[in-house]
C-alpha cells in the first residue's frame, strides 16, 4: 500500500522534492497513462497545503478536454489560448497566476479558487499532451517556487506515464 508523506514544516524545495520521490514511487511501475494521472491528481491534492483543485487538461488535437482530477466538477472543454489552461497549452510556457479575477478571460469553474498554476505536458518528441492544473483559494499561493517543483514534477510524470 501507497502511503502519502505530508512534509508541512519543510521549505517548499524539500516539499516537492519529497513529492518527487513520491511521484516516482507511485507511478514508475504503471504503464497506463490514465491510471497514472489519476494517482497523481490526488497524490498532488493531498500533499501540497491550500488546494482546492489539482488535475488535467488532455490535448485531444483540437482542445484541451478535462482529465483526471481531484475537486469540484470542472470545465469540460478548454479552447487552446483561452483562460489560464489554454494559455499555457498555447504557449507551452507555466502560467503562474497571483489573481485569477486578474487574468484577462479566467474560466471560473470553481468561484473559490483565486490563484493558479498551469504547467503545459509537452512529449519528447514535442508533441502537446495537455495541462497540468492547480488551482488554491488562498490568493498568491503560487511563486516561482512552485514554478520550479510543479515543472520537476510534470517532467517526471511526463517521462513515466507518457508511453505514445
Amino acid at each position: 500500500m501507497f502511503s502519502i508523506s505530508q512534509a508541512t514544516h519543510a521549505t517548499k524545495a524539500a516539499q516537492y522534492d519529497e513529492l518527487l520521490q513520491q511521484t516516482r514511487a507511485l507511478i514508475g511501475d504503471e504503464t497506463d497513462f490514465i491510471a497514472n494521472a489519476a494517482n497523481f491528481s490526488s497524490l498532488v491534492f493531498h500533499t501540497l497545503p491550500d488546494l482546492n483543485w489539482a488535475g488535467f487538461y488532455l490535448f485531444d488535437g483540437n482542445e484541451l478536454v478535462v482529465g483526471p482530477f481531484q475537486g469540484k466538477p470542472a470545465c469540460v472543454r478548454i479552447a487552446l489560448g483561452r483562460g489560464v489552461c489554454g494559455t499555457a497549452a498555447r504557449e507551452r510556457r507555466t502560467q503562474v497566476v497571483p489573481d485569477v479575477h486578474a487574468f484577462p478571460g479566467h474560466i471560473a469553474c470553481d468561484s473559490a479558487s483565486r490563484s493558479e498554476i498551469v504547467v503545459p505536458l509537452v512529449a519528447s518528441d514535442g508533441t502537446l499532451i495537455g495541462v497540468w492544473d492547480v488551482d488554491s483559494p488562498v490568493p498568491n499561493r503560487f511563486d516561482d517556487e512552485d514554478a520550479l517543483g510543479m515543472e520537476a514534477l510534470c517532467t517526471a510524470f511526463v517521462a513515466l506515464a507518457w508511453r505514445k
